[in-house]
Formats: structure tokens, C-alpha cells, sequence
């Protein structure tokens, strides 16, 4: 299917769908292979009226939550729109966090988001999707962005995230540009779930050494 080629009607239907199969306003997230991950999604221009728009970002909300994740785009439920949602306010080692300069994030709504790369200075650091279920890889990003895009209310924002907020902010708009991150991965680092345990809090050191990348 060619998601460029959808009027108001198509995309109407297939959020429609989504939002009947959502299970307390839980929807399944699809995985890699399906075509909305791999097509730039269309930008948000009021295909839905207010209710259905509400309704919708209330269940990624909570599909996200239940994942759980920290971000998560439509087109992770198979709409091809420029929609995500964002929300980091996960526990984590004090160590931890301060090597992944992770601060809370709290709850964000993007609709047509971009973003640009504020200085040249990238960290590398393991990542994983809900849409790759099962498995993390190493990428190198910008530390530091500034973010453009419209709130619910068509209201344009802009604000700038530096460490792990970039990464989430850049990992969600990555999505509504076609892009998984295992697109920008060292390929070599990919661990499954099942093999994590050898790398205890994903040390790179460790997994470079180990995996050769």
C-alpha cells in the first residue's frame, strides 16, 4: 500500500480500526516488516475531527505506557500519520542515569515534528523499539537537539532536549521519516533479549570487546 496516496476517508478507516481493537485503550503495536514503518508517514493537516484525534492520542498514550516505552508514533500502530507521543518518567540507577545524562521527560504530544542537531557532539549508547521486539543495538546520536512541531490544538512549539530526551525525541521522529533505528545501528552490537545478561547495564566497553564492533 502506498500511504501517499490515502485521502481523509482511508485514514479515517484505519484509525478506526485500530481504535476498536484497542483493549482498554491498549492498541497492538505492529512490527518491522509492516509497510507503515517503512514509508515517510503524512503529515497531520485535520484528517480527524477533535474527538477521534483525542481518542487517539489518549490510546497511544496508553499503549506506550503498557509497552512499556517512552515514546511511541502512530505509525507504530500502523497509521501513517505525523503523530508521537513521549513520556520518560521511569525509575533509574542514580549511576545510570547520570551516564546517559537521562533526566524525566513528562508527557509530550508531537504532530509534524522535526528536528535539528544543536552542535556536533553525538554519544553512543544501546537502544531499543517496541516495534523491534526483543532486541537492542548501539547508536550514535546528536546530544543535543532543537525540536519544532504542533500540539494537539495546532499551536506551533519549539524546545530544545539534550541527552536522553534527544534521543527519544530523535528515535520518534526517526519513525515518522520511515526510519527504525536498527537503520542507524551498528549492526554487530544487536543483542537479543535473551543474551542481555551478558552485558550487565550494557556496558560498551564490554559488548565492543565481545562483539566485535
Amino acid at each position: 500500500m502506498d500511504y501517499s496516496e490515502l485521502g481523509p476517508e482511508n485514514l479515517g478507516q484505519i484509525v478506526e480500526q485500530v481504535l476498536q481493537h484497542a483493549q482498554q485503550n491498549v492498541a497492538p503495536i505492529v512490527q518491522l516488516g509492516h509497510p507503515a514503518l517503512r514509508q515517510p508517514a503524512l503529515p497531520y493537516d485535520g484528517q480527524l475531527d477533535a474527538p477521534t484525534l483525542n481518542e487517539l492520542l489518549l490510546v497511544m498514550r496508553h499503549t506506550m505506557h503498557a509497552a512499556p516505552g517512552v515514546g511511541l508514533a502512530a505509525v507504530q500502530l500502523g497509521i501513517p500519520l505525523q503523530l508521537a507521543v513521549l513520556e520518560d518518567r521511569y525509575p533509574i540507577d542514580a549511576d545510570a542515569a547520570r551516564e546517559r545524562e537521562r533526566e524525566p521527560l513528562d508527557y509530550l504530544e508531537f504532530i509534524n515534528p522535526g528536528y535539528t542537531p544543536i552542535g556536533a557532539r553525538q554519544a553512543a549508547f544501546y537502544e531499543g523499539c517496541l516495534s523491534f521486539s526483543g532486541f537492542q543495538a548501539v547508536v550514535s546520536r546528536p546530544t543535543a537537539v532543537h525540536a519544532s512541531y504542533l500540539d494537539r490544538d495546532g499551536n506551533p512549539q519549539e524546545r530544545d532536549f539534550s541527552g536522553w530526551q534527544a534521543r527519544i525525541v530523535q528515535h520518534e521522529i526517526d519513525h515518522l521519516r520511515g526510519t527504525v533505528y536498527i537503520d542507524r545501528a551498528e549492526t554487530r552490537s544487536l543483542v537479543c533479549a535473551s543474551e542481555a545478561f551478558r552485558y550487565p547495564g550494557f556496558d560498551l566497553d564490554q559488548a565492543r570487546s565481545l562483539l566485535g564492533f
